[in-house]
Protein backbone atom coordinates (compact mmCIF):
# COMPACT_ATOMS: atom_id res chain seq x y z
CA UNK A 1 0.00 0.00 0.00
CA UNK A 2 1.71 3.22 -1.31
CA UNK A 3 1.65 6.64 1.68
CA UNK A 4 -0.73 8.01 -0.82
CA UNK A 5 -3.52 5.47 -0.66
CA UNK A 6 -2.92 5.27 3.72
CA UNK A 7 -3.21 9.05 3.71
CA UNK A 8 -6.84 8.58 1.89
CA UNK A 9 -7.70 5.83 4.37
CA UNK A 10 -6.44 7.63 7.07
CA UNK A 11 -8.58 10.60 6.66
CA UNK A 12 -11.23 8.72 5.93
CA UNK A 13 -13.99 8.91 2.53
CA UNK A 14 -17.02 10.07 4.76
CA UNK A 15 -20.45 8.39 6.17
CA UNK A 16 -22.00 8.55 2.80
CA UNK A 17 -19.14 6.55 0.40
CA UNK A 18 -19.25 4.40 3.74
CA UNK A 19 -22.59 3.53 3.39
CA UNK A 20 -22.32 3.21 -0.60
CA UNK A 21 -19.64 0.66 -0.24
CA UNK A 22 -16.85 2.35 -2.32
CA UNK A 23 -13.71 1.05 -1.82
CA UNK A 24 -10.52 3.34 -2.85
CA UNK A 25 -7.69 0.36 -5.06
CA UNK A 26 -5.40 3.04 -6.00
CA UNK A 27 -4.11 7.05 -5.24
CA UNK A 28 -1.40 8.92 -5.84
CA UNK A 29 -0.59 12.39 -7.51
CA UNK A 30 -2.22 12.04 -10.81
CA UNK A 31 -5.17 10.11 -10.32
CA UNK A 32 -7.35 7.76 -7.96
CA UNK A 33 -9.57 4.87 -8.95
CA UNK A 34 -12.18 3.41 -6.92
CA UNK A 35 -14.84 0.99 -7.09
CA UNK A 36 -18.52 0.49 -5.89
CA UNK A 37 -21.18 -2.10 -5.69
CA UNK A 38 -23.63 -2.04 -8.06
CA UNK A 39 -26.24 -3.93 -4.85
CA UNK A 40 -27.49 -1.54 -2.79
CA UNK A 41 -26.71 1.50 -4.95
CA UNK A 42 -29.82 0.93 -7.48
CA UNK A 43 -32.74 3.04 -8.69
CA UNK A 44 -36.13 0.80 -9.06
CA UNK A 45 -35.18 -0.58 -12.49
CA UNK A 46 -31.96 -2.17 -11.00
CA UNK A 47 -29.83 0.32 -12.44
CA UNK A 48 -27.04 2.19 -10.96
CA UNK A 49 -28.71 4.95 -10.00
CA UNK A 50 -27.44 7.97 -11.53
CA UNK A 51 -27.12 9.95 -8.27
CA UNK A 52 -24.64 6.54 -7.27
CA UNK A 53 -22.50 7.62 -9.92
CA UNK A 54 -22.53 11.28 -8.70
CA UNK A 55 -20.90 10.35 -5.16
CA UNK A 56 -18.50 8.03 -6.78
CA UNK A 57 -17.15 11.24 -8.71
CA UNK A 58 -17.48 13.55 -6.05
CA UNK A 59 -15.90 11.23 -3.39
CA UNK A 60 -12.71 10.63 -5.82
CA UNK A 61 -12.47 14.12 -7.05
CA UNK A 62 -13.31 16.07 -3.95
CA UNK A 63 -10.42 13.74 -1.97
CA UNK A 64 -8.05 14.08 -4.52
CA UNK A 65 -8.51 18.00 -4.93
CA UNK A 66 -7.85 17.76 -0.95
CA UNK A 67 -4.82 16.13 -1.26
CA UNK A 68 -3.45 18.42 -3.77
CA UNK A 69 -4.53 21.50 -1.64
CA UNK A 70 -2.55 20.06 1.23
CA UNK A 71 0.21 19.09 -0.83
CA UNK A 72 0.37 23.23 -0.81
CA UNK A 73 0.49 23.84 2.59
CA UNK A 74 -1.04 22.89 5.88
CA UNK A 75 -4.54 24.47 6.50
CA UNK A 76 -5.44 24.29 2.90
CA UNK A 77 -8.54 22.40 1.59
CA UNK A 78 -10.90 22.04 -0.98
CA UNK A 79 -14.88 22.44 -1.71
CA UNK A 80 -16.93 21.14 -4.35
CA UNK A 81 -18.45 24.17 -6.61
CA UNK A 82 -19.47 22.13 -9.49
CA UNK A 83 -20.41 18.86 -10.59
CA UNK A 84 -21.75 17.63 -14.06
CA UNK A 85 -22.22 13.90 -15.01
CA UNK A 86 -23.54 12.29 -17.99
CA UNK A 87 -24.44 8.89 -17.90
CA UNK A 88 -24.12 7.21 -21.29
CA UNK A 89 -24.20 3.43 -19.65
CA UNK A 90 -26.01 1.33 -17.28
CA UNK A 91 -24.63 -1.87 -14.81
CA UNK A 92 -27.04 -3.92 -13.07
CA UNK A 93 -24.79 -6.11 -11.14
CA UNK A 94 -20.78 -6.70 -10.21
CA UNK A 95 -19.14 -3.59 -9.48
CA UNK A 96 -18.09 -0.13 -11.46
CA UNK A 97 -15.09 1.05 -11.34
CA UNK A 98 -14.09 5.03 -11.16
CA UNK A 99 -11.00 6.61 -12.89
CA UNK A 100 -10.03 10.49 -12.03
CA UNK A 101 -7.65 12.54 -13.16
CA UNK A 102 -6.68 15.70 -12.81
CA UNK A 103 -7.37 17.70 -15.66
CA UNK A 104 -5.83 21.47 -14.12
CA UNK A 105 -4.60 21.68 -10.70
CA UNK A 106 -4.00 25.43 -10.01
CA UNK A 107 -3.45 27.30 -6.63
CA UNK A 108 -7.14 27.61 -6.20
CA UNK A 109 -8.97 25.47 -8.52
CA UNK A 110 -9.31 22.24 -9.44
CA UNK A 111 -10.72 20.40 -12.46
CA UNK A 112 -11.10 16.38 -12.52
CA UNK A 113 -12.55 13.97 -14.39
CA UNK A 114 -13.91 10.55 -13.69
CA UNK A 115 -14.74 8.36 -15.85
CA UNK A 116 -16.94 4.81 -14.37
CA UNK A 117 -17.10 1.47 -16.32
CA UNK A 118 -17.93 -1.51 -15.31
CA UNK A 119 -16.05 -4.88 -15.33
CA UNK A 120 -16.12 -5.18 -19.30
CA UNK A 121 -14.64 -1.41 -19.47
CA UNK A 122 -17.75 -0.44 -20.64
CA UNK A 123 -18.00 3.58 -19.94
CA UNK A 124 -20.93 3.82 -17.96
CA UNK A 125 -20.45 7.94 -17.07
CA UNK A 126 -18.03 10.60 -17.51
CA UNK A 127 -18.19 13.15 -14.62
CA UNK A 128 -16.26 16.88 -14.09
CA UNK A 129 -16.22 18.32 -11.19
CA UNK A 130 -14.72 21.62 -9.98
CA UNK A 131 -12.94 22.08 -6.30
CA UNK A 132 -12.06 25.93 -4.51
CA UNK A 133 -9.21 25.60 -2.54
CA UNK A 134 -9.60 27.52 0.69
CA UNK A 135 -7.20 28.12 3.43
CA UNK A 136 -8.04 27.56 7.25
CA UNK A 137 -8.34 30.54 9.24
Amino acid sequence: MTDDVEWYISRGQGALADRMGIEILEFDREHAVARMPVEGNTQPLGLVHGGAYCVLGESLGSMHANYLAQQGGEGRFAVGVDINATHTGSATSGWVTGTCRVLSAGRTITVHEIVVTDEAGRRLSTIRITNLIRERK
